[in-house]
């Protein structure tokens, strides 16, 4: 779904594109442009702010400067960490930096948003909280979010659920 890795069948479709016929030296552009990745480790630059983080997403995406700066703020602020916006990652918990993480991945608005086990790092109550955030974050936003997690408790938040078992899908409902 992440366009990093190619499918052995079938077809992958981003924005009306198969992205299984296109060039490997095309799709870092398509993911670029189309996906927010949020990862199970946070994956923050450590010598950056939770600002300078999500402003370097921004400027990979052709916005930087004051617009940079003030997205990036208004983006902190989005996911309730505003205050955070000048504060390092070994300063912040483990839940404000997924919310960081969260903020970088929804920057430039791409339409999907591929969270990977996104609150395994947190305690039940965080993690409940982003994920509650990220639900709010797609339909206020528009952004789909597809949600990798082996914890059950997520799917209350889901608007469709699919169960995977070996690859193949067992189980789907919306």
């Amino acid at each position: 779904m992440g366009c990093i890795l190619r499918p052995t069948s079938g077809q992958v479709l981003l924005e009306g594109a198969d992205v299984t016929a296109m060039a490997e030296k095309d799709l870092p552009a398509m993911r670029l442009r189309h996906i927010g990745f949020v990862f199970q480790g946070f994956n923050l630059f450590p010598t950056l702010t939770a600002g300078e983080n999500v402003e370097l997403s921004l400027g990979l995406k052709g916005i930087r400067g004051r617009a940079a700066k003030e997205e990036a703020r208004r983006l902190l602020e989005l996911v309730g960490i505003g205050e955070k916006f000048d504060s390092y990652p070994a300063d912040i918990s483990g839940g404000q930096k997924q919310r960081v993480a969260i903020a970088r991945a929804v920057a430039g608005s791409p339409g999907s948003i591929l969270a990977d086990e996104p609150t395994a790092a947190l305690d039940t109550q965080t993690g409940k909280a982003v994920v509650e955030m990220m639900a709010g974050l797609a339909h206020r936003e528009d952004h789909a979010v597809v949600i990798v997690t082996h914890d059950n408790r997520l799917a209350e938040f889901a608007d469709r659920f699919v169960h995977l078992e070996d690859g193949r899908i067992a189980s789907a409902f919306s």
